[in-house]
C-alpha cells in the first residue's frame, strides 16, 4: 500500500506550489531489493524518501524524541497535568520528581536501538549505491548528500544524548558485533564532514518535480545547530553564515507564519495530508470543550513572565503573585506578540469563543494539579497551548492534524550566529542577529549589551522565539545551566475563580507540590542495557555505574 508524503522545503521562489508535484511518493522498502532500488532514478527517489520521514519521527509530533512527551515538559515553561506514569501523562512530573528513576533499562529518552537502525539502513543505502548504481557522477553525489544529510541528523540525536560519544561507522564494512564508543571529537567531526558534503553536493533549490527535498541551506542550517553543541564556534558562525550567504530566508511578516511553514522562513519542513501521514497534536493539546479525552500539558507563569511589554521592558508580576488573590486582570494584552500566537489566556478568543481558563469554565477549565488522574482538557496552570494548534480544525473525533514541522527555520539560524559570535567575542555581530529576530515582533534591542548580559540576551530569545520547539531542555544541558535552573524549584500557575456577578479572581499556585530535581548525571544520559548486553567493547558512563 502506497502512501504520500509532502516533504515542502520553500523558498521565496516556491511560494505557493500546491500541485501534485510537490508530493514525494514513498513506497514500503522492504519490497525493493538492493539492486533494483538503482535501476531507475524514480526506483532511487522512492527509497531515498523513506528517510525523510525521520524529520517527523523525532520531532515534537513524533515518538521518537520522548516518546511524545515534550522535553519542556522537563523545564519550568510546561506542566503535565497527570500524575499517573505514561506517554502524554505523568512521565515528565515523574523524571523532575524522581529523577533517579532514569536508568540503562529504563530510559524515555532513549533512542538508541531504533536510531541505529536507522543509520544502518542509510549505509545499506550508501553501499547499494557503490556496488549497482550505473548514474553519473553528479546524480551520484545529490543522492549520496542526502543520505549522509539524515546520517548527520541521526548521529546528532545520539550524541546531544550522550555527550558526543557514540559507534560510528559509515559503510557496512565497518559494521561489527563488538565496537568501540568514539570520543566526542570524532562524533563531531564524523556529522560536520557529512553535513559539510552535504551543503557542498546539494543544490540551493531544487526544480519542481523535486520540490521538498534537502537543500544546502537545510545542510548549513542544521550544522550552525550542531556545532553548538560541538562547541565549536567558528564552525558554527560559518555554517550559519553560508545559510546567510544563499540569500533565500528571511524571516516571515509574522510570529505565527513563522512556525506555520510553507514560507521563506522555512528551511528545512515535513508536511502532513488529512490522508495521512498525519500527526494528532490538536488533540493532545485540546481543551475539554472541544475534546473530552484532550490533552493535559500546559504551559507555566513561569514561561508567562518571559514575554516582554510589547513596547519592551519586563512585566512586574508582583501584584499576581499572591495567594490571596486578586481581581486585577493580567496585562496579557499588552505583552509583546509571541505571547498571544503561543499560549491561550484567559480572555483570549479561540474558535469565536472567549476562553474563560477557569474553576468549571465553559471555555477552559482549570483544576488543580493532583485532584485528577488524568485531567483531559484541564488546565493545571490556568493557561493552554496554542502553538502548532490548527484553529480551524473543529472536527477532532474524525480529522487528524495537519500543522507542518518546521525543523529549520531562519530565525533559529539568526540566534545559532548570535550565540556563535558572543563566544567568539563578537558582541556586534551577535548583537545584530539577534535584533533582526526581536525587530519582527516590534521589540527595541540594547546593543550595548556584552559578556553574561547578552549571553541571558541570547538565552531569553532562543527560550521565548522557539518555545515549545524542542530546543530548551538540551539547550539547558549543552549550556551546563540544568542542574541549577532545575533543582529545587517548583512551576505555578494563575488559578482563576468567577462568582455569581461575572468577576474573575485570580490567584498564584504552586503546580507541583514537591520541588523538582536535575541530576548531573543527566547531562549524558546512559548506555542502554542492550547495548552493554550485547557489545563487549562498550562500557557504561561513570556516573551511571551504581
Amino acid at each position: 500500500m502506497k502512501s504520500r508524503i509532502l516533504i515542502v522545503l520553500m523558498s521565496l521562489t516556491a511560494l505557493g506550489l500546491t500541485s501534485c508535484n510537490d508530493y514525494l511518493e514513498l513506497t514500503p522498502t522492504d519490497r525493493v531489493s538492493d539492486k533494483a532500488m538503482w535501476e531507475s532514478e524514480t526506483a532511487t527517489d522512492l527509497y531515498i524518501n523513506n528517510f525523510y520521514e525521520y524529520l517527523s519521527v523525532y520531532s515534537p509530533f513524533g515518538e521518537g524524541q520522548f516518546k511524545g512527551n515534550l522535553t519542556e515538559g522537563l523545564t519550568d515553561t510546561f506542566k503535565y497535568g497527570s500524575y499517573i506514569a505514561g506517554n502524554r501523562a505523568g512521565d515528565c512530573n515523574n523524571y523532575v520528581f524522581t529523577p533517579e528513576t532514569i536508568s540503562a533499562s529504563g530510559c524515555i529518552l532513549d533512542c538508541w536501538s531504533d536510531t541505529y537502525t536507522r543509520i544502518r539502513r542509510i549505509n545499506e543505502f550508501l553501499d547499494a549505491m557503490t556496488k549497482y548504481s550505473v548514474y553519473s557522477a553528479d546524480v551520484n553525489e545529490r543522492y549520496e548528500a542526502q543520505a549522509r544529510f539524515f546520517r548527520a541528523f541521526l548521529y546528532f540525536q545520539l550524541a546531544k544524548r550522550h555527550k558526543g560519544y557514540t559507534i560510528l561507522y559509515s559503510n557496512l564494512s565497518e559494521m561489527k558485533k563488538d565496537m568501540e564508543l568514539s570520543e566526542p571529537e570524532k562524533t563531531w567531526q564524523f556529522i560536520y564532514d557529512d553535513l559539510t558534503f552535504a551543503g557542498e553536493k546539494l543544490p540551493s533549490e531544487w526544480n519542481s518535480a523535486n520540490e521538498g527535498r534537502l537543500t544546502k541551506g537545510a545542510a548549513y542550517g542544521l550544522l550552525s545547530r550542531v556545532m553548538l553543541y560541538a562547541e565549536r564556534w567558528d564552525d558554527a558562525k560559518a555554517a550559519a553564515e553560508k545559510v546567510f550567504e544563499l540569500n533565500k530566508y528571511d524571516l516571515a511578516p509574522t510570529y505565527e507564519q513563522a512556525y506555520a511553514g510553507g514560507n521563506i522562513e522555512s528551511i528545512l519542513e515535513f508536511n502532513y495530508l488529512v490522508t495521512g501521514p498525519s500527526h494528532y497534536w490538536d488533540r493532545y493539546m485540546a481543551m475539554y470543550h472541544e475534546y473530552t479525552t484532550g490533552g493535559s500539558s500546559t504551559p507555566t507563569q513561569e514561561m508567562v513572565e518571559e514575554y516582554e511589554y510589547a513596547d519592551g521592558g519586563r512585566v512586574d508580576w508582583t501584584p499576581w503573585h499572591t495567594e490571596t488573590g486578586t481581581t486585577q486582570y493580567p496585562p496579557y494584552n499588552q505583552l509583546e506578540p509571541r505571547f498571544a500566537a503561543t499560549i491561550l489566556y484567559n480572555g483570549a478568543e479561540w474558535q469565536g469563543n472567549v476562553m474563560e481558563n477557569c474553576v468549571n469554565g465553559t471555555y477552559g477549565i482549570y483544576v488543580d494539579y493532583g485532584t485528577e488522574s488524568y485531567p483531559y482538557g484541564k488546565t493545571v496552570t490556568g493557561y493552554y497551548l496554542r502553538k502548532f494548534r490548527q484553529e480551524s480544525n473543529t472536527d477532532l473525533t474524525n480529522v487528524p492534524s495537519t500543522t507542518p514541522w518546521v525543523e529549520i527555520r531562519f530565525a533559529e539560524v539568526l540566534l545559532n550566529h548570535a550565540e556563535a559570535c558572543y563566544r567568539l567575542n563578537l558582541a556586534g555581530d551577535a548583537l545584530s542577529s539577534l535584533s533582526r529576530v526581536r525587530s519582527r515582533v516590534g521589540l527595541g534591542t540594547d546593543m550595548s549589551l556584552t559578556g553574561d548580559d547578552l549571553f541571558e540576551a541570547i538565552r531569553h530569545e532562543r527560550k521565548v522565539e522557539l518555545s515549545y520547539e524542542g530546543h530548551l531542555w538540551w539547550d539547558m544541558r549543552r549550556w551546563g545551566l540544568a542542574q541549577e535552573a532545575y533543582s529545587d524549584y517548583r512551576v505555578h500557575g494563575i488559578k482563576i475563580t468567577k462568582d455569581s456577578a461575572g468577576t474573575y479572581t485570580y490567584t498564584y499556585v504552586d503546580c507541583d507540590g514537591e520541588d523538582r530535581t536535575f541530576l548531573s548525571r543527566m547531562y549524558s544520559l546512559p548506555i542502554p542495557t542492550e547495548e552493554l548486553n550485547n557489545n563487549s567493547l562498550v562500557s557504561q558512563f561513570d556516573e551511571w555505574n551504581f
